[in-house]
């Protein structure tokens, strides 16, 4: 139990020396002006640090400085104490001791908060002093909505009796609609809460799954009462104007949700399965506006090869990489830097992401024919200096682009491939003649993300079986490298990463590249790519943000496997096989010692493909 002496933190302060009587009449004559604590007010004038007020608060009153970041807390715990009595109190449930709680608190001294959480709490308390910082990370963390939304799927479910499914006869009563719409909602926080990028729902036959998807990993949660599953369809289907009397053919729509003060952006895609309706929601926080280039982690030296070529007046320029890669947020980095008065642009999307002023955006709907096609046919005739075509889908397509590009103007597009090598015989792969691709690709940028280190859990840990083998193919000095991994903490959900960076090669089609598409060589096209001493590989990205600390082993692997084929499964593969892939993508011999920028981050909630 805490000390029930009153406790005067600005003489505690001046009695152990850490401030002097001026600057607590200072702090004190700031603090009424401002009407924050007093240590909130020292630690803002950077009198003292948290640090040094916590340890002088745990040594006075006996009670533990606990860092959160370290402490696994109980969950359960957690529950005896809802929100906002956490919230108000200043206070967490650590963990359940048998005859205590564990109670964290950034002011153990308020002994009226004291009292109140034994008055409430089902046991005694032991207190414990943690940072005010770190209380509010945990809040986020630990009041996840994964109760409040068990709560409202069981209330729902409770209307109705067992294996009556949800229909239009059923019709939907005010209470009812009331409880489907907060059922939503807590779902919808949840997500923000994780930084989730997508949500899955998906009915089975004895329960609903719902995941989320989080720095590209899905996280998955289980609600037993699976008739529930037509109700939130019908809901989101009313919420995103799609038919709600077809449940038979896959249909997708958008809606917006406002999220504590966010305003969310949701792609909506619904698709018929055996046991009802599944839906993915692709979540983009439109408050946060569109990244800039240096958002995006592209390192200064490529990014500044890339900002010259997308200033060139005509060509076409690719961004590839597969689905959630990021490659619809280097476009729209690109286009926000060019989105000048003397530029006339026009793009042609499927869905339109982010609506940009001065851009006219035009939404594909091939229910009335309006193709990615019979779009730019048109826009060639409105005048445009650029285009962005949100995916070249086909061989009319891709002619119509190319042919655009080499009659004077930009082209800006993405492509469904593995690397950027592979990119350009793609397009001749989907019909496009050689000379054509020669003559108007200018440059492919192939990307990816790769979760990084947990900074707050990050340690340097010895290469395991398969990294030995790796870095025994190449130089030797490079194995001499510390590697970083996280061990899992509060901060990160004990996952060992926290966000995600981008990685990215850069292929600028030169002369020599040109006579070798105009001859159909493609194997002579890759072997002069690789045989440049200025091409990095996504390989080579990814070990360099290894080599400093900002992502792991695992992941560059991870990343390698997937790149190395992408129609072989890497699974099967023995470590020999493995090590021969890992070599043959990052070059043995490289004397540029530059680094990726990684000052402006990576890409996050609203990384899209």
């Amino acid at each position: 139990m805490v000390q029930k002496t009153k406790i005067r933190l600005g003489d505690l302060l001046v009695q152990n020396g850490l401030i002097d009587d001026e600057q607590l009449n200072t702090a004190l004559a700031e603090q009424r002006k401002t009407g924050r604590k007093l240590g909130a007010t020292l630690i803002a004038l950077e009198m003292v640090s948290e640090q040094q007020l916590l340890t002088l608060l745990s040594q006075h009153m006996k009670v533990p400085l606990i860092d959160l970041n370290e402490f696994r807390v109980d969950n359960n715990a957690v529950k005896l104490l809802p929100e906002i009595q956490a919230r108000r109190y200043r206070a967490l449930v650590l963990e359940d001791r048998g005859d205590t709680l564990l109670v964290g608190m950034s002011d153990p001294g308020d002994i009226n908060a004291v009292d109140e959480l034994s008055a409430k709490l089902p046991k005694p308390i032991d207190v414990a002093v943690i940072s005010e910082t770190q209380l509010f990370e945990a809040y986020d963390n630990c009041y996840r909505k994964t109760e409040e939304i068990a709560s409202f799927a069981q209330e729902l479910a409770d209307e109705y009796s067992e294996g009556n499914d949800f229909s239009l006869d059923t019709g939907f009563v005010d209470e009812q609609d009331n409880v489907v719409a907060k059922l939503l909602q807590s779902i919808f926080e949840d997500a923000v809460l994780a930084k989730a990028s997508d949500i899955h729902i998906e009915p089975e036959e004895k329960q609903l799954r719902i995941r989320m998807r989080v720095d590209g990993v899905l996280q998955e949660n289980i609600i037993p009462e699976a008739n529930i599953a037509s109700a939130l369809v019908l809901r989101l289907k009313l919420m995103s104007g799609l038919d709600i009397s077809e449940k038979r053919l896959p249909q997708d729509g958008r809606t917006q949700v406002t999220i504590k003060n966010h305003v969310i952006d949701v792609r909506i895609s619904t698709m018929p399965l055996q046991h009802g309706e599944s839906v993915v929601m692709r979540l983009l926080d439109q408050s946060q506006g569109v990244l800039t280039l240096e958002q995006t982690g592209m390192p200064e030296d490529m990014l500044h090869r890339f900002r010259s070529l997308i200033k060139r007046p005509h060509g076409m320029i690719l961004v590839t990489g597969p689905t959630g890669s990021g490659k619809t947020t280097t476009l729209y980095g690109a286009l926000n830097e060019l989105n000048q008065p003397e530029n006339k642009i026009i793009t042609v999307e499927d869905p339109v992401e982010y609506r940009l002023p001065r851009i006219n955006q035009v939404q594909v709907n091939n229910k009335i024919e309006l193709t990615f096609a019979s779009i730019l046919r048109t826009t060639l005739r409105q005048d445009p200096d650029i285009l962005m075509v949100g995916e070249m889908r086909d061989k009319e397509t891709v002619e119509i682009g190319l042919r655009g590009a080499l009659t004077g103007h930009l082209v800006l597009s993405t492509l469904h491939t593995n690397d950027a090598v592979s990119s350009a015989i793609r397009l001749i792969d989907m019909g496009a003649p050689g000379y054509l691709v020669a003559s108007s690709l200018k440059c492919v940028v192939a990307q990816r993300l790769v979760r990084k280190v947990c900074d707050n859990c990050s340690e340097t840990t010895p290469p395991e079986e398969d990294h030995k083998i790796w870095l025994a193919s190449i130089e030797k000095e490079l194995g001499q490298h510390e590697f970083k991994k996280g061990r899992g903490c509060q901060r990160c959900n004990f996952t060992g990463y926290r966000g995600r960076v981008g990685v990215f090669e850069l292929l600028e089609v030169t002369e020599p590249l040109m006579n070798k598409l105009k001859a159909g060589d493609n194997l002579g096209f890759a072997e002069t790519v690789k045989s440049n001493p200025n091409f990095k590989t996504l390989a080579h990205a990814a070990f360099e943000y290894a080599k400093q600390g900002i992502t792991s082993l695992d992941e560059v692997m991870r990343l390698v496997e997937m790149v190395s084929d992408g129609k072989e499964d890497q699974s099967s593969k023995t470590s020999h096989e493995i090590k021969q892939d890992l070599t043959a993508t990052i070059p043995k011999q490289s004397t540029d010692q530059s680094k990726p920028d990684t000052t402006s981050g990576g890409l996050s909630l609203e990384d899209t493909d």
